[in-house]
């Protein structure tokens, strides 16, 4: 079933992107607005429209909204590994290089995909078709723990608890160590990179903030054990927006080993970014009981560790 809305932009609109049109008149998050734009959905009469783009007063905006039921994640046989299982929640391991969830209408191989299969109830509930039960999302080459709810009720608590912060993260990253501080915090706001949709900017220059209105981001960081030219860290990121992590070990000019899209060298010995999704806790609440669930270093990253010199990388 679909939906259209027609958006008439007005004076003030004439002053804002796309894709801040679009969310203010539907109440879409940005991760939902981006999606409709990617596909196509948001058009200015019969062309895509552009995310960045301006439009003057007067022009129509046609928003389609909605899912087909060809859009949602179809059940696979792919493998699923879990390290809780409970009628409330699950949590999967992860593995790099696996997408969280389909892109295109009847993608496979994705975490989506196999939970649809093993846990047929998620579908009833999620960010969207393709996302069942999913409460968060990894990027393709991050490893670790990610959370899908069984019940509607359990979504809606921790998908808001994860909005409050509370839903604790940490992750475990390897980055290049040109002399990092042992701990400290990066709090630096985010927005979409106006030049290349694949990253985030780092908003420093007061200039970055007005120009591209981004939100709040603040991630905690500590030195774990340090080798040569490589140190292990563990971060905490409490919400955690698309690429906050990567983008902030970037500001400290220590980036994650292999993230060539935030300034680091490409390695041989390493086909994917050095992030490790470690570690997920939740204190319970009405309808889900209180967890804690880790996963250690894997085996990829435990390597490269040991080759640069990281002294006791598996037992962190």
């Amino acid at each position: 079933m679909t939906d259209t809305k027609t958006i008439v932009i007005t004076a003030e609109d004439a002053a804002s992107r796309v894709d801040k049109i679009v969310a203010r008149a539907t109440g879409l998050g940005r991760a939902a607005v981006k999606r409709l734009i990617d596909e196509g959905r948001v058009r200015v009469g019969r062309r895509k429209a552009d995310k960045g783009e301006t439009l003057p007063v007067g022009a129509e905006l046609i928003v389609t909204l909605g899912e087909r039921m060809d859009e949602a994640a179809l059940p696979d046989d792919s493998p699923l590994e879990l390290l809780l299982e409970r009628d409330d929640v699950v949590v999967v391991d992860k593995p790099p290089r696996r997408p969280t969830a389909p892109l295109r209408p009847g993608e496979l191989g994705t975490v989506a995909n196999a939970l649809v299969r093993r846990f047929p109830e998620v579908a009833g509930h999620g960010h969207g078709p393709r996302e069942p039960g999913l409460v968060h999302r990894l990027d393709n080459d991050t490893s670790g723990v990610l959370i899908a709810a069984r019940t509607r009720a359990a979504w809606d608590e921790l998908v808001a608890a994860m909005k409050e912060g509370r839903l604790h993260k940490r992750y475990l990253a390897l980055v290049e160590d040109d002399e990092m501080p042992d701990s400290g915090t990066v709090d630096v706001p985010l927005a979409p990179h106006p030049k290349d949709q694949r990253r985030v900017l780092a908003c420093l220059h007061p200039r970055d903030v007005a120009r591209e209105r981004p939100r709040a981001a603040r991630t905690d960081y500590r030195v774990l054990t340090r080798g040569e030219g490589v140190a292990l860290v563990e971060v905490v990121a409490a919400r955690a927006l698309r690429h906050q992590v990567r983008a902030h070990l970037a500001v400290l000019r220590c980036p994650i080993l292999a993230d060539v899209l935030y300034g680091a060298q490409p390695r041989a010995d390493l086909d994917r970014h050095a992030l490790h999704a470690s570690r997920v806790a939740y204190d319970g609440g009405p309808a889900v009981a209180a967890f804690d669930v880790r996963s250690p270093l894997p085996p990829d990253l435990r390597a490269v560790a040991a080759s640069c010199g990281v002294p006791d990388a598996a037992e962190e």
